[in-house]
């Protein structure tokens, strides 16, 4: 009986010390994935081939990397879009607004490496470039977030509640510690957030937490909540959590599903239903001044190459 209590234990023990070892060594390759398999780290495609009206922006973070941006603006003209931007195409002529797009460092032609610390600070240099510009009106910038761009939105919008308008969140996560229990599901005895059972002794390890549950509920400005149900990546319990706590605080909050929509095509297959939520959220939460000739600028934050 002590014999095999005493293996039971050091059975236990050695999975404690292999999860540390693949947290360690390999969290920041699950978090961030600047290169998809097989692609090399140049754009696949970029605006000029698809003859949208842009405008290549360099900027430089708080920290000194060097990043790399686009500013599409809006045009009536829009032609066919392909890969990525094809949201983008989409996102222009149906809210007819500006969409700056975003390479965290370590992703497109931006230097550096990722991480929770840095990118923080590049989306911090993204918003302080556009409050600066003329051609824009600023008072309507509208951050939306994606997965981890939703991680790093909420925390650029919460630190800066003057300087942006509303915050919309798709598909996003939590946490990065309770996404470490859904992507390899024997260590989520030993990590994640307070809402599973659990010592959580490999909390301490994970150098990029992204606890976006415990930022959301800070945030004062209007948020919308967009949740496919259909998410292979995210569980939309995640979503349902977010906006809880967000509306618990915040009655400018709006939640709402859609039943076929998967982690990176909710707005696909949302089709125009998933559009009008967002114009009639924006309409009633940033409307358009009558007597200004600006248009709506906006941050979203895409997961992979191009980060919006």
């Amino acid at each position: 009986m002590v014999s095999f209590v005493s293996a039971l234990l050091y059975g236990v023990g050695g999975i404690v010390v292999a999860a540390m070892a693949l947290l360690v060594t390999f969290q920041d390759k699950l978090v961030y994935v600047p290169v998809l398999p097989g692609l090399t780290k140049s754009y696949p495609i970029t605006p000029a081939r698809l003859r949208l009206l842009y405008e290549d922006v360099w900027l430089t973070s708080s920290d000194g990397v060097r990043l790399h941006a686009w500013f599409i603006k809006f045009a009536s003209d829009c032609k066919d879009i392909a890969h990525r931007l094809e949201m983008v195409r989409i996102m222009l002529q149906r809210l007819q607004c500006n969409v700056f797009m975003l390479s965290y460092r370590g992703y497109g032609a931006s230097d550096g490496f990722p991480s929770q610390h840095g990118i923080t600070k590049d989306a911090q240099a993204a918003l302080d470039h556009l409050v600066q510009r003329v051609d824009i009106d600023t008072s309507r910038i509208v951050v939306f977030g994606r997965s981890l761009g939703g991680a790093v939105g909420t925390v650029l919008v919460r630190n800066n509640p003057d300087k942006v308008a509303a915050l919309i969140l798709e598909n996003t996560f939590t946490s990065i510690l309770d996404m470490a229990g859904v992507i390899l599901p024997f260590l989520k005895w030993f990590i994640g957030k307070g809402g599973s059972k659990g010592p959580k002794v490999l909390n301490f390890l994970v150098r990029s937490p992204w606890s976006t549950i415990d930022v959301i509920g800070e945030v004062k400005q209007p948020v919308l909540f967009l949740s496919g149900l259909q998410d292979e990546m995210v569980p939309p319990s995640h979503m349902e959590m977010l906006y809880a706590k967000a509306a618990a605080r915040n009655q400018q909050c709006l939640f709402v599903e859609f039943p076929t929509g998967m982690h990176m095509d909710t707005w696909l297959s949302g089709g125009d239903r998933y559009w009008r939520t967002i114009q009639e959220f924006l309409e009633k939460t940033v409307p358009e001044k009558k007597d200004s000739g600006s248009s709506k600028a906006g941050i979203p934050n895409f997961k992979l190459r191009h980060h919006l």
